[in-house]
């Protein structure tokens, strides 16, 4: 009971509650626990129940996704959570695992010895695998990794730029881990794991980006939020009241060039031609495209969030695709548009849906063709702004592939519905958004129905932003993207190197000990 409890107070590290040092008191409590255990098994077992309870508190939010099915009764969401939780807490018990099976005097059975500076390198290295994994494993489930609780000390979560965040990750186990290792003599690894930490801190509070005099000429972002939440899906004015609000939202044309982002699914009408004319019963996908481009200046375009059809070689529709579409001021469409690859599972499609179905269980998404994952990221000209790197929704959470590499952006841009997902959801799928842009040193657009949207620059700071359950717009001056991170030239790999290293680091401990 006492690990669920500890395991649950560390996920209070994360947004809105952002209490970092927890976290890290809970991984020194969990790498002490596991190093306490009389075998393998033991320690697999302590991590799991420390998993438990971090996952239960961590993806409380999904149950607020089960109060809007009509198929589903909203208590389900409550199991959700817990079954989710007995699943990801699997990786904290192989991390767990794997530091007592490798490091952990224990193993050779000497119960007499403390836990020592190998043991918590490998804890570090360890977790940096089992983070990787969970983010892998079955289409992947990348949401929160630890290294997201630094984002409250900038000079910090700027390491990411160099190692990723799972590497940050594992240095943040190895930081808790070294805690307990210094406890017993091994004073020299904590002092320096912690001296990285304190002097990027401290660097952090020394960086300043140039200030960008803004003219007639120079481009500016315009993020909409119209706060019409999932509630209201089923009004017969949904679809007019939205695409109303969106377009009010948006503002008049200006002298100055603006990119306008409008959320994730926000038209609810086609606005692609060449469907058959069924399909546009709700209007004319001209005439909605023109509702767009009277917001638009000469020199604006818009990005929309919406669904497009794919259909057989029968003609009947085989899919659909939770895509980007860019409108010009002229009202037309852009040669290309984007199709969201990444798909949630259970949200957008459902797996296994001939053994789930039968059981009364839906996909969250209303409709009854499941949606078809794009070709992956892709980086999309916009006239007068660049390149725009685009990651719907869930996409964004995703370390490492979010950017197309041989078509580096400009900037990203990340439409979501965060409608579902409670109070918690929002702050933490914006604080996963920062990350990706200190990670690939870009800046994000960031726009979702009820909040939270937001400017994020390069740096992973807020420019502007939106709050939650709020209608309104946020613009400023389009911010400027870093030169190319390490991290963004060699994506995952660092993670891989950085957990060698401790790996390295801790065969050397263990041989100079002999």
């Amino acid at each position: 009971m006492a690990l669920i409890l500890i395991g649950a107070a560390a996920a209070c590290g994360f947004a809105p509650l952002e209490l970092w040092l927890l976290t890290v008191l809970g991984l020194a409590w969990l790498a002490w626990s596991a190093h306490q255990a009389a075998s393998l098994r033991g320690a697999l077992l302590r991590g799991w129940w420390w998993g438990l309870g971090h996952f239960t508190i961590n993806n409380n939010w999904i149950q607020h996704a089960f109060d809007f099915q009509d198929k589903m009764p909203p208590v389900l969401g409550y199991f959700a959570v817990v079954l989710l939780a007995v699943y990801l807490a699997v990786y904290p018990a192989i991390a767990a695992g794997l530091a007592w099976r490798l490091a952990s005097p224990r193993a050779a059975g000497d119960a007499s010895t403390p836990p020592g500076g190998a043991f918590a390198l490998v804890f570090g290295a360890a977790w940096i695998a089992s983070e990787w994994l969970r983010a892998t494993m079955f289409t992947g489930y990348a949401w929160n990794p630890v290294g997201v609780v630094w984002l409250p000390v900038p000079g910090v979560s700027w390491l990411a730029a160099w190692i990723g965040t799972y590497a940050l990750s594992g240095l943040t186990a190895l930081a808790g881990a070294a805690l307990i290792v210094a406890r017993f003599g091994g004073r020299r690894l904590a002092l320096g794991v912690w001296a990285v930490l304190s002097l990027a801190a401290v660097a952090g509070l020394f960086v300043r980006d140039a200030t960008i005099t803004a003219t007639n000429d120079t481009p500016r972002v315009r993020v909409v939020q119209p706060n019409i939440g999932q509630e209201a899906v089923r009004s017969e004015d949904y679809d007019a009241r939205v695409l109303g609000t969106l377009a009010m939202l948006s503002g008049t044309p200006q002298p100055f060039p603006r990119l306008v982002v409008w959320p994730e699914g926000a038209v609810n009408y086609f606005i692609e031609p060449g469907y058959p004319e069924r399909f546009y019963w709700k209007g004319d996908p001209q005439l909605i495209r023109q509702r767009i481009a009277a917001a638009l200046g000469p020199r604006d375009q818009a990005l929309v969030g919406g669904n497009a059809l794919a259909f057989d070689a029968a003609g009947e529709v085989s899919g659909i695709g939770n895509s980007i579409f860019r409108v010009g001021p002229d009202a037309t469409l852009g040669a290309r548009r984007y199709d969201k690859a990444h798909l949630v599972p259970y949200g957008e499609y459902l797996p296994m849906a001939w053994i789930l179905e039968p059981l009364g269980l839906r996909r969250l998404v209303q409709g009854e063709v499941d949606f078809v994952p794009g070709p992956g990221p892709q980086s999309l000209g916009v006239p007068g702004f660049g390149r725009i790197g685009m990651q719907v929704c869930y996409e964004i959470i995703f370390s490492g592939e979010t950017v197309d590499r041989a078509d580096r952006p400009d900037m990203l841009f990340n439409p979501s519905n965060d409608a579902w997902f409670g109070t918690w959801g929002p702050p933490q799928h914006l604080a996963q958004a920062r990350m990706r842009a200190i990670e690939e040193g870009l800046p994000i657009l960031r726009s979702t129905p009820t909040g939270i949207s937001a400017v994020i620059d390069a740096r992973g700071r807020l420019l502007a932003s939106v709050p939650h359950e709020t209608a309104g717009a946020a613009e400023t001056v389009m911010p400027p993207p870093l030169p190319p991170t390490p991290f963004s030239r060699i994506g995952n790999l660092a993670a891989l190197l950085v957990a060698l290293v401790m790996l390295a680091g801790a065969v050397a401990i263990r041989r100079r000990a002999r």
